[in-house]
């Protein structure tokens, strides 16, 4: 995949993550992709998506986050990518009957391997978790871009970024930084599926050099 004279090579995630547990979660097929310990804000309206609602916050259960390859957002269920990640509701509103405001928290990754839509056309999925990216310092030759990052958050807004900032967690650069840098979807959503935060932080540096971004 190519962005500018870039290109991200393609890893099989099978190759270079352990898988931890298998679960039963709804699916919110969205057009975004959500990193581990990302922010999410939901406004639900659709009865499938209520209901879904009202479930994980009776039971303090995540429901899975999927970028959209086919459709869209409302009405007919959407085809999602197969590779996304959970994500827990932190925080809920009802500003008015029918309406839930949401803050939710990316978690972990996981893959589908069956998924089946119900009655009300809710996607439900059984999935294979998979641990987050292990902590890895910043490499030195990529310490610019933490610094980068710290400057600019203030900018964007701290509360868009999950707290407490780990600015000496590469994964946790790197995801912020996919987050708030203009990336598409679909090289997103491979990051996402690769897992590796070394060859994250080395695209990055080098998307911000090809287009001439200071650091």
């Amino acid at each position: 995949m190519l962005i500018g004279k870039l290109r991200l090579t393609n890893t099989t995630l099978l190759q270079t993550s352990k898988l931890m547990s298998t679960l039963t979660i709804p699916i919110f097929s969205l057009g975004t992709v959500l990193f581990p310990d990302g922010l999410l804000p939901l406004k639900i309206f659709e009865q499938r998506y209520m209901e879904m609602t009202k479930a994980c916050i009776r039971d303090n259960t995540p429901f899975g986050v999927c970028l959209i390859r086919a459709g869209h957002e409302v009405g007919t269920p959407a085809e999602p990518y197969e590779f996304g990640c959970t994500a827990r509701i932190q925080q809920w509103d009802m500003p008015q009957v029918g309406i839930f405001q949401l803050r939710a928290q990316g978690e972990q990754p996981f893959r589908i391997v069956k998924q089946w839509n119900d009655s009300l056309g809710l996607l439900h999925a059984d999935v294979e978790l998979y641990a987050s990216p292990r902590l890895m310092p910043v490499p030195e030759q990529h310490q610019k871009l933490a610094e980068f990052l710290q400057n600019i958050m203030p900018k964007v807004g701290i509360e868009h970024f999950p707290a407490p900032a780990k600015l000496d967690d590469g994964a946790w650069v790197g995801y912020r930084l996919l987050e708030v840098l203009p990336f598409t979807h679909p090289v997103k959503q491979q990051l996402l599926e690769q897992r590796d935060p070394a060859a994250m932080l080395r695209f990055i540096d080098d998307f911000l050099n090809a287009n001439r971004i200071a650091l």
